[in-house]
């Protein structure tokens, strides 16, 4: 009897909740990224909502009919340095009314999230525009040069920490989350190039925020960057996949059943991480992008090839070669690209591995060794790298002897003393013994 009457209960609670209209806010979230903050409301369904703005003091108002709030906002985690506080509220007693205070005016504009198969809930999202000043413009790269090189640059390598704030990526043993993985590989790399003349790193991501994945090409594109690397910790149906890999943008199909697996979990990050789909381009268009990058995907694969031979010496690769997918974020028509899978998260053994610092740092530096050895060999026209080459092939290298003098040493090979500091990148005139100079060859 007991059994039936819990059984009845369980069935009206079902039916209750299958005729309920109310789109109740079950939980918020604020991601800040430096371009905007964004807003997630988990709602338990589908729902049309009107969203204005209002001044003295600046805030944006959301009214959802017939709704509730069922979390205690007091809770909800604001590190938005734009938004004061938000507040809630009856309005014609069905209604919620959603407050968000914030320091200036910003430009907003809002969105639903349909369910997908990583996130089974309606969301709305909800997109505040940061005043454009200095501090949030796009940074600019900066060179650096040495005297002779002045007039040169740096190679701009855009790296791409995948996933981010709403979209975890792939979720591995013990919860780790790719979207902290990788962002960690991706700042050891940006360190990594920082220290290295000639090269200079542009991050696409940050902090934990998500970009879209076409906003992540064009981002770099802004940037000018010479090369894209988009850097990944994926999953894959059986624990057992493992190896680290390279794709680059596929023009024919997927080169293996992982391959396009892999490609199609990346291109519903969009759907994942909350990004309006209605602006797809159109056949043309995509048509003129495809013809435009095939000119790229030599350099691509061959940056690739640099990458894996380095990955291999600390990691099981999982495929040998550079393989080719569908990835929407490496469809750029002006430069070369690359996704990187550092690992699978999903496999136990790899997962502890990919948590750890050491190991982070030795794949950022595999990656990393990739990159600049394919650059010094193939430096772009007007970098500071190929100044270098030139230099090389134009002057001969000597080792300074005891009693060697930079004005000597001037007369000798028929310089003057200041073109020759000037060409050694020298403060003074002063020399030491065993200090290599470039001298011009005669």
């Amino acid at each position: 009897m007991k059994w039936k009457i819990r059984q009845l209960a369980g069935l009206l609670t079902l039916l209750m909740a299958a005729v309920s209209t109310n789109a109740d806010v079950n939980d918020i979230r604020i991601w800040q990224s430096p371009e905007s903050v964004r807003l997630v409301l988990d709602l338990s369904r589908a729902h049309e909502h009107k969203i204005f703005q209002l001044k003295n003091p600046d805030r944006i108002v959301v009214d959802l009919a017939d709704a509730d709030l069922k979390m205690d906002m007091s809770k909800v985690e604001n590190n938005s340095t734009e938004i004061i506080r938000l507040r809630h509220g009856r309005r014609n007693k069905n209604d919620l009314r959603l407050v968000i205070e914030t320091r200036s005016t910003m430009a907003y504009s809002s969105f639903p999230v349909a369910p997908n198969e990583e996130i089974r809930h309606d969301r709305l999202v909800i997109d505040l525009d940061r005043p454009v000043t200095g501090a949030t413009a796009r940074p600019a790269v900066v060179k650096k040069a040495d005297s002779y090189e002045a007039s040169s640059r740096d190679i701009i390598i855009a790296i791409d920490a995948g996933h981010g704030g709403e979209d975890p990526g792939a979720i591995g043993p013990g919860k780790v989350k790719e979207k902290h993985v990788v962002l960690a590989i991706a700042r050891e790399l940006q360190r990594l190039l920082n220290n290295e003349s000639g090269f200079a790193p542009y991050m696409v991501r940050t902090g934990d925020y998500y970009v879209g994945l076409r906003d992540r090409s064009e981002k770099a594109r802004k940037a000018n960057a010479d090369f894209f690397v988009s850097i990944h910790a994926d999953a894959f149906k059986h624990p057992s996949a493992k190896g680290s890999s390279v794709f680059v943008l596929s023009d024919r199909g997927a080169t293996s059943e992982t391959a396009r697996y892999l490609a199609d979990k990346e291109n519903a990050s969009d759907l994942i991480g909350g990004v309006t789909l209605g602006d797809r381009d159109d056949h043309l268009a995509l048509t003129l992008l495809d013809l435009s990058m095939t000119h790229k995907r030599t350099a691509s694969v061959q940056i690739g090839e640099e990458i894996l031979g380095e990955m291999g010496k600390i990691s099981k690769l999982h495929k040998r070669d550079v393989e080719e997918a569908a990835f929407v974020v490496l469809k750029s028509p002006d430069m070369p690209a690359l996704l990187v899978e550092t690992g699978f998260i999903s496999n136990p053994s790899e997962a502890r591995q990919l948590q750890t610092e050491s190991y982070q740092k030795k794949m950022a530096r595999a990656i990393f060794n990739g990159i600049r050895d394919y650059f010094y060999r193939h430096p772009p026209a007007g970098t500071m790298v190929a100044a270098r080459q030139k230099a090389a092939n134009t002057f001969v290298e000597y080792v300074v002897r005891k009693g060697d003098t930079l004005s000597e040493l001037a007369v000798q090979n028929g310089m003057d003393v200041k073109a020759l500091r000037d060409l050694n990148g020298l403060n003074s005139d002063s020399l030491r013994v065993g200090q290599r100079l470039r001298i011009p060859n005669s």
